[in-house]
C-alpha cells in the first residue's frame, strides 16, 4: 500500500505523455487517478465489476488493465475504443458513452449476482455532472427496491465539460456527514448486529433510523438516505490512502450504498488544474510546459458551432423572443456565446437531454423562441420529448443538433447516425440540413420567423468550407433544394443525378471536379436542404428524366434520404436505377478520423467519384 502514491504518478504521467502526442479527454482521466488505482487494489476485478459512467475518466483503468503498451493507439482507427468497451476487455464490463447509465447498469448486474447466488461487488462510477441525468436519478429511486450491495460512487469535481450547475450542483457542494452521528451510527450498528438483530430484513428499519438520528444531530437532510441508501463522505478521493481504507470498509458492508468524493478535475498536472474546461479534451500539447498546440485559425473556414454562437447573437439581438438552451454543453456547442452577452437569455440545464426539449417547449408554449442546441448522439435520449412535448402541440423550438454525422475518434458512441432515420416520421416536424455556413445561417434565421413549428437543423463537427462564411441573412423557401454545380447542363440531356443532403454535399461538388470533361457532362447535383418537407420537384423530374439516381448523407442510409427518395419514386410509378450511399445500418461505424471513416463507408470524395464513373461507364456500355 505504501507505494500506492508513486503508482499513482506514474499512472498520470503516462496519461499526461500520451495525450500530449494523441489526445483524448485528459483531465476528467487525471482527476479520477487515486479512484483508480484504489478501485483495482481493493476489488478483484474483472470479477467484480466497474461500472464507469461516460468512460471520461477511465483512461487511467486502461492503462492499469493489460493496455499500457497499446494506449498510444486510444482513439485511433483499429486501436483502442475512446470509452470502455466490454468488447475490447473484460475489465470492461458494460458500455458507456452517454452520461447518467452507471447505476441502472450496475444495479442489474448486482440484483443478477444476488438472484443467481453469485459472491461479487459491483461498483458504479458517476460524476457530478452526470448525477444530473434524469436516468440517474431512475436508477437512485430503484437501488432499494431489490435486495443488493451495490456501492455507487459519486466523483464530485464540481464539473461535466463545463461546470456543473442546477440544484444538485448546489446541495453537493454543501453535502456533509455529521461526524457525530457517524460516530454513533457504527456503535448502534455494531451493538445491534451481536445481538442478531441487524440483518436483511431489518436493513430498511435500521436505515430509517439511522436517518432520524441523523435528523437529530446533522443540519440537513440527506437525499441519498431518504431513498434508503446509506451514505458516506464526503471523502478526498484524491487521497489514495484513504480512499483503500473507506473502501475496504465499504466491501464489507451489505445493502446499498453511496460514497462521495470530492476530485480535482486534472488533478497532478497545473495546467489542467487551472484550466479544466480547457483541459477537458485539449488536443495536441507540450507537456513540460503545457503549451497547446493549436490550429492556426487565419485563413482557415470556421468551425460551424462556431458559426452558429455567432448567428444565434445576432439573430437574438433582433428578436427579443430567442432564448438559448444547452444541456451542459455551452463551450462544446458555442452556445457560451450568447451566454456571455445574454446570460439572462441562455440556459445550460445539466446533462439532462429530456429536460432541455421539454423545458424548451414550455417557454415555446409562452411565446419564446427557444433554440435548443444538443449533440445528435445525445439528443437521441428526448426521443420522447420531442414527439409529445414539441411536435405533437407544434411548438416552435428549434433544434440545433451539433455534432451530426460522423464525429471521428469519439466513435460509435458519439457518431450522430441516427437522427434523420429518427425523425422523418415525425409528424410537424421541419428537418433539414446546410452544405455550408450561408445555409446554416439561413436555416437558423429562416426557422425564427413566425409560425415555423417545430424545426431541427443538423451539423457536423469541425471547420466549413468558407473563409468569408458572414452573411445576409435570407429567408429559404421550407422543403425546396437547389441545383449546384454546372447549372449550364440541361437536366434533359443528363443520365445520372446526385441527391445530398448536408455537409457532405461538398463532397459530391469534390467527386464531380475528379471526374473527366465528358463524364462530368453526364452528371447533375442536387442540394437537397430539406428532408422533410423534401422536394418532390426535384424528385418528380429526376425520377422522369434521369436513368441512375445516387443519394449522399452522412448518417444511416435506412430511413433517411436514400429511402425519402425510393418511398417517393415507388409511390410515383418513377423507376430510376437509385444507389444510396451513406452509412450502415447493420453495424456501427467505430472510431478514427472522419476523412478515414468516411472513406470506410463510401461517402469521401474518391468513393462518391467511383460510383458515378461506374454508372456513366454502365450507361456507355
Amino acid at each position: 500500500m505504501e507505494v500506492l502514491p508513486d503508482v499513482c504518478s506514474e499512472l498520470r504521467d503516462d496519461i499526461v505523455r500520451e495525450l500530449s502526442v494523441n489526445p483524448g479527454h485528459l483531465a476528467s482521466s487525471l482527476g479520477a487517478v487515486e479512484l483508480t488505482v484504489a478501485l483495482h487494489y481493493v476489488y478483484n476485478t474483472p470479477e467484480d465489476r466497474i461500472v464507469w459512467d461516460v468512460g471520461h475518466q477511465a483512461y487511467g483503468h486502461k492503462i492499469l488493465t493489460g493496455r499500457r503498451e497499446t494506449f498510444h493507439t486510444n482513439r485511433t482507427l483499429g486501436g483502442l475504443h475512446p470509452f470502455p468497451c466490454p468488447q475490447e476487455s473484460e475489465y470492461d464490463s458494460f458500455t458507456c458513452g452517454h452520461a447518467s447509465n452507471s447505476i441502472s447498469a450496475a444495479l442489474g448486474m448486482a440484483v443478477a449476482d444476488k438472484l443467481e447466488g453469485k459472491d461479487r461487488h459491483v461498483v458504479a462510477v458517476i460524476g457530478d455532472g452526470a448525477m444530473s441525468g434524469g436516468l440517474a436519478f431512475e436508477g437512485l429511486n430503484n437501488v432499494s427496491s431489490s435486495p443488493n450491495d451495490l456501492l455507487i460512487i459519486l466523483n464530485d469535481n464540481n464539473m461535466s465539460i463545463d461546470r456543473s450547475v442546477g440544484g444538485m450542483k448546489q446541495y453537493l457542494l454543501s453535502l456533509n456527514t455529521n461526524e457525530s452521528y457517524n460516530k454513533w451510527r457504527n456503535k448502534i450498528g455494531v451493538w445491534m448486529k451481536q445481538r442478531g438483530w441487524l440483518d436483511e430484513s431489518t436493513r430498511k428499519k435500521t436505515i430509517r433510523l439511522g436517518n432520524a438520528l441523523k435528523s437529530a444531530l446533522a443540519p440537513q437532510a440527506n437525499i441519498f438516505e431518504g431513498m434508503d441508501i446509506r451514505y458516506f463522505g464526503p471523502v478526498d478521493g484524491n487521497d489514495v490512502k484513504e480512499m483503500v481504507r473507506v473502501l475496504r470498509q465499504l466491501k464489507q458492508m451489505k445493502g446499498p450504498k453511496l460514497l462521495h468524493i470530492h476530485t480535482l478535475k486534472g488533478k497532478g498536472y497545473k495546467p489542467a488544474e487551472e484550466s479544466a474546461t480547457v483541459w477537458h479534451a485539449p488536443g495536441k500539447f507540450d507537456p513540460e510546459t503545457g503549451e497547446r498546440k493549436t490550429e492556426q485559425a487565419s485563413n482557415q473556414p470556421p468551425k460551424y458551432q462556431d458559426v452558429f454562437g455567432e448567428t444565434i447573437v445576432e439573430l437574438a439581438k433582433a428578436n427579443d423572443k430567442i432564448v438559448g438552451v444547452t444541456p451542459a454543453m455551452p463551450t462544446g456547442c458555442s452556445l457560451n456565446k450568447m451566454m456571455s452577452v445574454m446570460p439572462e437569455r441562455t440556459f445550460d440545464v445539466g446533462i439532462a437531454e429530456g429536460h432541455a426539449v421539454t423545458f424548451s417547449a414550455g417557454m415555446a408554449k409562452e411565446g419564446l423562441v427557444p433554440f435548443c442546441n444538443i449533440y445528435s448522439a445525445f439528443a437521441q435520449r428526448a426521443y420522447d420529448n420531442i414527439i409529445h412535448d414539441v411536435a405533437i402541440a407544434r411548438q416552435n423550438v428549434i433544434f440545433c443538433f451539433d455534432r451530426a454525422g460522423i464525429v471521428g475518434e469519439d466513435g460509435s458512441t458519439h457518431h450522430g447516425a441516427f437522427d434523420m432515420a429518427a425523425l422523418r416520421p415525425i409528424p410537424n416536424l421541419t428537418i433539414c440540413a446546410p452544405m455550408d455556413e450561408h445555409e446554416l445561417r439561413n436555416m437558423m434565421y429562416t426557422a425564427q420567423l413566425p409560425d415555423q413549428g417545430p424545426v431541427a437543423i443538423r451539423y457536423p463537427r469541425g471547420r466549413g468550407v468558407m473563409t468569408d462564411w458572414r452573411c445576409p441573412l435570407e429567408k429559404l423557401e421550407v422543403g425546396k433544394g437547389r441545383r449546384v454545380g454546372n447549372l449550364q447542363l440541361t437536366i434533359d440531356n443528363l443520365q445520372l443525378a446526385v441527391l445530398s443532403i448536408g455537409t457532405v454535399g461538398n463532397n459530391v461538388q469534390n467527386a464531380i471536379a475528379m471526374l473527366t470533361e465528358d463524364e462530368r457532362k453526364q452528371v447533375v447535383h442536387y442540394d437537397m436542404r430539406y428532408l422533410k418537407p423534401i422536394d418532390t420537384e426535384i424528385l418528380q423530374k429526376v425520377g422522369e428524366k434521369c436513368r441512375y439516381v445516387i443519394t449522399v448523407e452522412d448518417g444511416v442510409k435506412d430511413g433517411g434520404l436514400g429511402s425519402a427518395v425510393l418511398e417517393y419514386f415507388a409511390d410515383n410509378g418513377l423507376t430510376p436505377r437509385v444507389l444510396r450511399l451513406g452509412m450502415p445500418s447493420e453495424e456501427f461505424v467505430e472510431h478514427g478520423t472522419v476523412s478515414q471513416l468516411q472513406h470506410m463507408v463510401g461517402i469521401d470524395a474518391e468513393s462518391i467519384a467511383e460510383a458515378i464513373r461506374e454508372r456513366v461507364q454502365r450507361f456507355k456500355s
